[in-house]
């Protein structure tokens, strides 16, 4: 709660006068008499330290501590010298390529970056944001905007790990915090030395670091001792505990393997010092155990080590505890029962003696247990066994599934009494419990169970039994039943009886289409289970909506499902006939009249006819009006429709015989010539009958004139298509087609040429493979005909021919699995070619197939032998470097070559040790067989075929090798010609197939290399010139634009010609096309503006500008005094009520800042008509809104509560009742009682604010409240 403390003017003369102050002691004084100080009726706030720190007072209500909150945003300022900076163009700063490294920087990391240019034009960078994005963008300016170094640093090889760190974690750090690149050996490179790139000082930093880092691993040491395993236990001692001593005692940190880990070595490490005294210690304890030990070997069951081993080992180590003797198991899949106890001989007795009393401490028991017993003896939730298992913790008891036994282990006593509550509770079941087995077929297994288990669950409940039904995966025909021997007896019946039942049942099938199950179904099934209701004793299943199956599945007794089929078909017969859909084409313009006042003609149509009529939306373009029912219905419905339309317009209908044949290509692809005729015919519509259908009407609708134009063109397409449609059909075996069509198509084309008709062989997919089709007109189909079935007759006539070729050809053709061969059976009508096996010596072949075909088989055969008996070898000498090139991309160019020319093209094996020599007589690609020297074998190409193929092929693969050509650019146009991020380089190399090779920046050099093909390279130099031309084009227009102008305007001026939010200068800058610059506000010269562009730009926006100025000096500034009251008002509501007077007068009206000296003073700016008349409308609006302002004041007055401190203005003293003054609230030591200090004033409303009144306070905006 807050409190009003109000001062009376007899208060303040009381404090002026001097009041004595009084002594204090102890606690506050609840007197009424007591006067509270200043600072006690005021605490003051806190100081900036926490309250009390130092005086030890309690902290006061005001200084409760708040912990700060860590920025999350951090400010990193770094600077880049003048010698270190990349770019160093100044006549470009904060537009270069600093800018936009910077820029790329802000939007990958997040961070936000400034550059600065110092004095000495080095350059500061102030990077801000969070932590993380600060440091990434440190890294990255650094790298890209500061020249690079490189430095090395030698530390041993064993440290590199530990700079790496785990996961990279701590070189990533590294990186970050130093911002450079730091390079580490791979493992198995025997370099010990790490490459740090980056900055100077960066360089310095992880340097240092990594030293660092070396150094202290240096301290460290690894010590590796191999003792017996045996010994192992006594140095780590029980439960590890001497081990963990000595790491303390020495500092050191000491690994012994596990004993399940077959290792003798112990691994030591940590400072040198630390380690050494390990060892000696670890050295001491093994010799001493070694000399004092003996061992002594005990035979125990297997069975029962683990007792002895105990839960993770702790037996063992407390029998080492115990005894200082350690026990050796065999492994646990060892077969081996000898154990070894090591130790001390006085101490082995006892030793031996715990070992024993461990292996005995356990016994098992095994139970017999008819095993369909086993889930009763456990019960409901493992209760049975449960009350077992809590009252002897110890003894575990196991159940194996389908054995007749229950296995108990644990203390001998506690398994004693487990084994006889077990058997307890086995006769107690076998008495009241009985089972059953059922031999029941799997396919009434789901049945028995019934939906959602109904059926299994009933006879479960009634019979007070439990019955087992085997999964479907386990393919068992056994069900069981267990429980109350006569409950099981009656279940038993009960399940026979129902498989009884079902044997009987018998399964329909209906086939129903997909599209009515839903409806057949109903919503939410309601109609399915009407159905099932009517039948109850009928299973109806519909298949899954995903499966797309027509079949719906009755299962029941043989009457029943009889009728729900009939039923159910009746349904169907419904849903078909009332499923029959006519589209009817009425004209658009129609549509409304078919549709009726408040759609009352379609509605009449509805119900009358008893069916649905679908019209298209206003904003289709489809005329179709679609109408589903029973069929004779629905004829009725168009009947109706058709006689509306004609009734509206003069509409004729007629019908025209076309051969069905000739449908598909009159209505021509997409429906395209009939809709040609349609538009041409003023839209009338043309109906063919349905694919399939087998009429040969078509029908067409629409104004009498038009439907006969339209009939005309119809015919006379039909005609056309009919001359020249005539088909004829050939049957062929698929073997002939190859070689009917011949090598390339030549033997098709002579018949295409000669007889002018279309011949269409099968695809391979198509079910009629023997069919050929011949189409055009009846003449030439004819022709066509009978050169095909005399070229099929001739291929019918099987002959067996031979001929001689030579045994050192025969591979030719039997090589790759009988490639050559396959092509001449494939080519040559399925021809039969079968050369003699190898080793034979036979130069004779058989050919068997059709004459034709074998001759022309034989003729192929000889060009082979031909060509391979005139094949030489070529060799072209091309440098290695350069196959790559010529091969292409998977080889392509390559596989062209052989294929274009029919020759056979080996490129070396590749050699690596002459991949880097020049060859000095091969330039640029041009080899010169009379060079003096030999060229290596890596660059030797081998070229066999046909003489002057070879010489074709060789010229081809002198073609491909690359050159090198140089062009002259100027180094500035560089990286304009690079373009962003590579983009302009990479689109001339992939549109001139070439490689561009610019230099690197440093070298400053204006040669600019292309790599290609000859052609490509030229086509590229030509690319690289255009571009420049560009650019230096370019380069002088940026020159023209860059031409200044300065002007001095008065800077009262410039708010003006920048207008609001920019729209005047942006106006400016628009019209002129130039750039305009103002002052900043720390700038000496605040009148000058400079203007830069075209010099033509520039000089009309001066004036431009010029003449704004001319204007506004004529301007004049009146003051007006207008009351704050009424600022608000005048204003309006976001000022919209003062912008609409400004542009009403033509004039700028300002309002007083909150906190002005003069808040009722408002500046009117304009010419002084237009400011005459503004004031006067302010002086107005002002009156009429005072009016307003006292009655609101007023009114506020009389509805005021009243003050319990009695003054209508809130400044009185507290109602007594004495009707004099009030002393008011009274304080000691207040600010105004000191010398030259004066008292507030009560009667001002700004020092003590009368609340619940609108007076406004001094620092209140006519804007409304300020907004941060």
């Amino acid at each position: 709660m807050s409190s009003v403390a109000v001062l009376t003017p007899e208060s303040f003369e009381e404090h002026r006068s001097g009041l004595k102050d009084q002594e204090i002691t102890g606690c506050v004084l609840e007197d009424e008499a007591y006067i509270p100080t200043y600072l006690e009726a005021f605490p003051p706030l806190p100081e900036k330290g926490a309250p009390g720190e130092k005086t030890g007072e309690p902290v006061s209500a005001w200084g409760s501590k708040i912990r700060p909150i860590k920025a999350s945003v951090i400010t990193q300022v770094f600077h880049v010298p003048l010698e270190e900076r990349r770019y160093k163009d100044n006549s470009q700063f904060g537009e270069g390529e600093e800018a936009k490294v910077c820029l790329d920087i802000m939007q990958r990391t997040g961070a936000h970056i400034e550059l600065s240019l110092a004095k000495d034009q080095g350059l500061s960078i102030m990077v801000t944001g969070k932590l993380d994005s600060v440091m990434k963008a440190r890294k990255e300016i650094v790298a890209r905007l500061q020249t690079q170094a490189s430095a090395t640093v030698a530390i041993p090889k064993e440290h590199h790990r530990f700079v790496i760190g785990k996961n990279g974690e701590k070189l990533q750090e590294l990186e970050l915090k130093t911002a450079t690149k730091i390079a580490i050996p791979r493992p198995d490179d025997p370099s010990a030395n790490i490459r740090i790139t980056g900055t100077k000082e960066g360089i310095e930093k992880a340097r240092h670091e990594i030293l660092l880092i070396s150094a202290e691993q240096d301290k460290r040491a690894v010590e590796r001792l191999s003792l017996e395993k045996a010994f192992h236990p006594f140095i780590a001692g029980a439960h590890n505990r001497l081990v963990q001593e000595l790491s303390q005692e020495t500092g050191a940190r000491i690994s012994i393997p596990p004993p399940s880990l077959p290792k003798d070595e112990i691994v030591i490490t940590g400072e040198k010092e630390a380690v050494a005294l390990a060892v000696s210690r670890i050295r001491a304890i093994y010799e001493d155990k070694k000399r004092k030990t003996t061992t002594i070997s005990v035979e125990v069951k297997k069975s029962q080590h683990k007792y002895i081993i105990g839960p993770k080992g702790n037996t063992l180590q407390e029998i080492l505890e115990a005894t200082g003797v350690s026990v050796e198991m065999p492994p646990l899949d060892s077969a081996s029962e000898t154990i070894i106890l090591r130790g001390e001989p006085d101490k082995l007795g006892p030793a031996l003696t715990q070992v024993y009393a461990k292996a005995k401490s356990v016994m098992v028991v095994e139970v017999s247990a008819p095993a369909w017993l086993h889930r009763f003896i456990i019960g409901k939730k493992g209760q049975n066994i449960g009350r077992i298992t809590q009252q002897l913790p110890r003894v575990h008891i196991e159940f194996t599934d389908g054995e007749e036994r229950i296995s108990l282990e644990g203390p001998t006593e506690e398994v004693e009494q487990a084994q006889a509550q077990i058997q307890e509770i086995i006769q107690d079941l076998l008495v009241r419990m009985d089972y059953t087995e059922v031999i029941i077929d799997p396919r009434f297994h789901r049945h028995l169970i019934g939906k959602n288990g109904a059926n299994i669950n009933r006879i479960k409940e009634q019979y007070k039994v439990s019955v087992r039904i085997p999964q479907d995966s386990e393919r068992s025909n056994l069900i069981r039943i267990e429980g109350d021997p006569k409950g099981v007896q009656l279940a038993r019946r009960e399940l026979i009886e129902m498989v009884q039942r079902m044997e009987n049942e018998r399964t329909k099938d209906l086939i129903v289409e997909q599209k009515f199950h839903r409806t057949i179904i109903g919503q939410k099934g309601e109609k399915i289970r009407e159905v099932r209701d009517k039948f109850p004793e009928v299973i109806i299943n519909f298949p899954d909506p995903a499966q797309k199956s027509d079949i719906v599945q009755l299962r029941g007794p043989k009457n029943e499902v009889e009728k729900c089929a009939k039923f159910l078909q009746k349904i169907i017969a419904d849903l078909i006939e009332n499923s029959f859909s006519i589209s009817v084409p009425i004209f658009k313009q129609f549509h409304k009249n078919i549709i009726g006042k408040g759609g009352a003609n379609i509605k009449k149509i509805r119900e009358e006819t008893n069916t649905k009529i679908d019209l298209p939306t206003e904003n289709s373009n489809s005329e179709m009006i679609v109408i589903t029912g029973k069929k004779s219905n629905c004829e009725a419905a168009r009947d109706r429709v058709l006689a509306i339309q004609r009734e509206l317009a003069n509409i004729k209908e007629t019908e025209v015989t076309i051969p069905a044949r000739l449908h598909n290509s009159l209505i021509g692809s997409k429906g395209c010539l009939v809709r040609s005729i349609m538009e041409d015919c003023g839209g009338v519509h043309i109906h063919f009958p349905s694919e399939g259908s087998g009429s040969d009407k078509v029908t067409i609708r629409g104004p009498a004139g038009e439907v006969e134009k339209a009939k005309k063109q119809l015919l006379q397409l039909a005609e056309e298509k009919q001359v020249n449609n005539f088909t004829a059909e050939l049957q062929a075996k698929p073997e002939y087609h190859k070689f009917l069509i011949g090598r390339g198509g030549a033997n098709i084309r002579r018949v295409r040429d000669r007889t002018g008709a279309r011949i269409i062989f099968p695809s391979p997919d198509d079910p009629e493979q023997e069919l050929i089709t011949i189409v055009g007109k009846e003449e030439a189909v004819r022709q066509a005909q009978r050169e095909l079935e005399s070229l099929v007759k001739n291929l019918d006539d099987v002959v067996e021919d031979s001929m001689e070729v030579d045994v050192r050809h025969h591979r030719h053709f039997v090589c790759r699995r009988g490639q050559v061969l396959r092509e001449l059976a494939e080519e040559y009508g399925g021809v039969a070619v079968s050369f003699p096996r190898t080793g034979s010596n036979s130069q004779k072949v058989t050919l068997k197939g059709a004459k034709d075909c074998v001759e022309a088989a034989k003729r192929r055969i000889q060009e082979i032998i031909e060509d391979l008996e005139s094949q030489v070898s070529v060799e072209v000498a091309i440098p290695q470097r350069y196959h790559r090139s010529i091969m292409g991309p998977k080889g392509c160019r390559i596989q062209h070559i052989t294929r274009e020319h029919e020759v056979q093209i080996k490129f070396p094996e590749r050699d690596d040790s002459a991949a880097g020599q020049e060859a000095s007589a091969q330039e640029n690609g041009d080899v010169s067989p009379e060079a003096e020297f030999v060229p290596p074998k890596c660059d030797i190409i081998a070229i066999s075929g046909r003489v002057e193929k070879c010489e074709l092929a060789k010229a081809a693969l002198l073609a491909l090798v690359p050159i090198t050509q140089d062009v002259e650019v100027s180094y500035d146009l560089h990286r304009y010609i690079i373009g962003q991020k590579g983009s302009g380089i990479r689109k001339m190399m992939e549109e001139y197939e070439v490689n561009i090779w610019v230099p690197q920046p440093e070298k400053q050099l204006d040669v600019i290399k292309v790599t290609g093909l000859a052609a490509n390279v030229e086509r590229a130099r030509l690319g690289l010139l255009e571009r420049v031309k560009e650019l230096q084009a370019e380069q002088e227009d940026r020159a023209l634009r860059s031409f200044k102008v300065t002007m001095s305007v008065d800077p009262k001026f410039h708010p003006k010609i920048i207008g609001r939010k920019g729209a005047v200068i942006s106006q400016i800058r628009k019209d002129h096309d130039v750039s305009i610059q103002f002052p900043d506000k720390g700038d000496d010269q605040q009148d000058l503006i400079v203007i830069s562009g075209y010099e033509r730009n520039v000089e009309e926006a001066r004036q431009s500008i010029q003449q704004l100025v001319a204007e506004l000096q004529e301007m004049v500034s009146q003051d007006v005094h207008l009351d704050p009251r009424t600022h608000a008002r005048i204003i309006g509501a976001r000022g919209k009520a003062i912008r609409k007077l400004m542009e009403e007068f033509k004039v700028d009206i300002r309002f007083p800042q909150p906190g002005s000296d003069e808040p009722d003073k408002v500046t009117v700016t304009g010419l002084p008509d237009t400011v005459d008349a503004a004031i006067d409308h302010l002086l107005n609006l002002e009156e009429e809104y005072l009016l307003s302002v006292t009655e609101t004041e007023t009114m506020a007055a009389y509805m005021k509560p009243p003050s319990r401190y009695g003054g209508g203005g809130g400044a009185g003293g507290v109602d007594d009742g004495s009707g004099g003054p009030a002393k008011g609230f009274v304080v000691r030591d207040a600010p105004w009682n000191a010398a030259g200090n004066k008292a507030p004033d009560m009667s001002s409303a700004e020092d003590f604010p009368t609340f619940g009144t609108g007076v406004a306070p001094k620092q209140t905006s006519a804007w409304g409240p300020k907004k941060f």
